[in-house]
């Protein structure tokens, strides 16, 4: 990735997949490690996050600290952003060391860890495509106000409440088929750049169960999901066909194969993959007039032997999720058994 402005540094971790780097130098005078985290985010310039990196020999918890709020348990949660409620899962040990994550109507937030410091709770992740920090602080009321920040770019503020039956909408309902019919017209180029239509492949597979996957390689919910099918592909062979279509953050045809390539390479996925289109939701409905709208990354639609469709999930819960990963799994494979029987 070409960083523009920006001098090389003593060394860089590479995340290929996702368009982004982190460019580092060593600060002789405090003997911090200084630079930026830099991500292509389909914008002229990338995305640049300044950081610093302090080493540490001494514990990151403070052994005198013999009390602090519990912030274990499920939490029914409110973003400020979304109309949505999501859930919070939250483990903390006896070192009070946090660990959990948020699930959301188009996917889960992945790995978080962290620290709870009497009544605040601090936790983050970084996997290359996002750098996320969480801030929870217990209220005297026993919920929970916090801020979301990912990367420099975006803030918002969000509460919480105990729930212990706390339930996200069922995925399987909340996009649907406006017109069954527009399947046949759903046509994108390949890898070599020729218009190809969806169909075709999966009728090529013969397969009886059939799954389009509407991603972007830019998605770490997307790789989830990715890893899933594959898996799914090695247990249930030739009667499982996938097609993926890959909307992309930019325009730009020859970035989009490359960072398919990659995708690729890393998922150790088998099967075709046509690029759909630009990420952006509002024009990716547009390319998938068979859906009402496109809601997440990724978009499961599954398919039969006829090409009728079966069902669509939106979003993904991904390992991080638990028991909801487990059952997610479950729900897919009784509808790919179901379309192999029949």
């Amino acid at each position: 990735m070409e960083i523009s402005g920006y001098p090389p540094n003593d060394f860089q971790i590479l995340f290929p997949h996702y368009d982004s780097v982190i460019s580092l130098k060593l600060d002789q005078h405090t003997n911090h490690l200084v630079g930026l985290w830099a991500k292509n985010r389909g914008r002229m310039d990338p995305s640049i996050l300044q950081l610093t990196a302090k080493h540490r020999i001494d514990g990151l918890f403070d052994p005198a600290l013999t009390e602090w709020d519990d912030f274990s348990g499920r939490w029914s949660v409110a973003f400020e952003s979304s109309t949505d409620n999501a859930i919070g899962i939250f483990k903390v040990s006896s070192t009070r060391e946090a660990i959990g994550t948020f699930l959301t109507t188009t996917g889960d937030y992945r790995y978080l860890a962290g620290r709870v410091d009497g009544n605040l709770m601090r936790l983050s992740a970084f996997d290359g495509a996002h750098a996320f920090l969480f801030h929870a602080k217990m209220l005297d009321d026993g919920t929970i106000k916090g801020d979301f920040w990912s990367g420099n770019w975006w803030h918002e503020t969000w509460t919480a409440f105990r729930d212990d039956d706390a339930q996200l909408p069922d995925a399987f309902r909340e996009t649907s088929i406006t017109d069954e019919s527009k399947l046949g017209d759903m046509v994108f180029k390949d890898l070599e750049g020729i218009p190809t239509r969806v169909l075709d492949l999966l009728d090529e597979s013969g397969a009886k169960a059939r799954v389009i996957e509407v991603f972007g390689t830019w998605c770490p919910n997307c790789a989830d999901a990715g890893r899933e099918l594959v898996d799914m592909r090695a247990k249930y062979g030739d009667d499982l066909a996938v097609v993926g279509l890959a909307f992309e953050v930019t325009e730009d045809f020859d970035r989009s194969v490359r960072q398919v390539k990659r995708y690729e390479e890393r998922m150790g996925s088998d099967w075709p993959i046509l690029v759909a289109g630009l990420s952006d939701k509002a024009k990716a409905s547009e390319a998938l007039p068979v859906l009402d709208r496109v809601r997440s990354y990724p978009t499961l639609i599954f398919l039969n032997e006829r090409n009728e469709v079966e069902a669509v999930y939106t979003g993904f819960s991904g390992p991080a999720t638990g028991d909801a990963y487990t059952e997610q799994r479950a729900r897919f494979e009784a509808v790919i058994e179901k379309l192999i029987r029949e």
